[in-house]
C-alpha cells in the first residue's frame, strides 16, 4: 500500500537528493552538476533561501524518501494594489515517482502555501522543450496569460 505523502521543508541534508533530481531530466543534465562532494554553490544557495522568509524550499517525502521538490518564492509588487506573488520554480519528482501524482500533490500544496501567506496570485515559468510540463499545468488551473522572457548573465 502507496504511503502518504508528507510536506516540509528541506534541510541541508537533503541537498545531495535535491540536486540529484533536478539533474535527472533531459534539461536538467545539461545545467545541474550531480557530482559527490557537490560544489559548494549548491549549499550557498541553499543557506540563502533558508535564511529568507520570503523563500521556501519544500521536499515531498514518502516516508523517509524524498521524491520530490520545489522552491517557493514570496514577492511583494506595487502593482495589484500592493498585493503578494508567489512564485514556484524547480519543481521536480524522482524518476521512479512520475506520472503518480505526486507532482501534482507538489503543485497543489504549493497553492495552498501561496494562500496561507496571503497571495493573489501564483506565476512559474516552464521551458518551451518541456510541452508535457506546460500541460500539467494547464490541467492544474494555470493559463499561458503571458509571453515570459529570460536574459542569462
Amino acid at each position: 500500500m502507496e504511503q502518504d505523502i508528507q510536506f516540509r521543508m528541506a534541510t541541508e541534508q537533503d541537498l545531495d537528493q535535491i540536486v540529484k533530481m533536478l539533474a535527472d531530466d533531459v534539461l536538467g543534465r545539461k545545467r545541474e552538476k550531480y557530482e559527490h562532494p557537490l560544489p559548494d554553490s549548491y549549499l550557498k544557495a541553499f543557506q540563502a533561501i533558508e535564511s529568507d522568509p520570503n523563500n521556501e524550499l519544500v521536499v515531498a517525502c514518502q516516508g523517509e524518501e524524498i521524491i520530490g521538490v520545489q522552491q517557493i518564492t514570496f514577492t511583494p509588487y506595487i502593482t495589484h494594489q500592493g498585493g503578494w506573488r508567489a512564485t514556484i520554480e524547480g519543481v521536480r519528482t524522482t524518476s521512479s515517482s512520475r506520472s503518480k501524482g505526486v507532482g501534482t500533490k507538489l503543485i497543489k500544496w504549493g497553492i495552498q502555501r501561496a494562500k496561507e501567506r496571503g497571495c493573489h496570485l501564483i506565476q512559474l515559468t516552464t521551458d518551451k522543450e518541456r510541452p508535457d510540463a506546460l500541460r500539467f499545468y494547464e490541467k492544474l488551473g494555470f493559463k499561458a496569460t503571458h509571453e515570459g522572457l529570460k536574459l542569462k548573465l
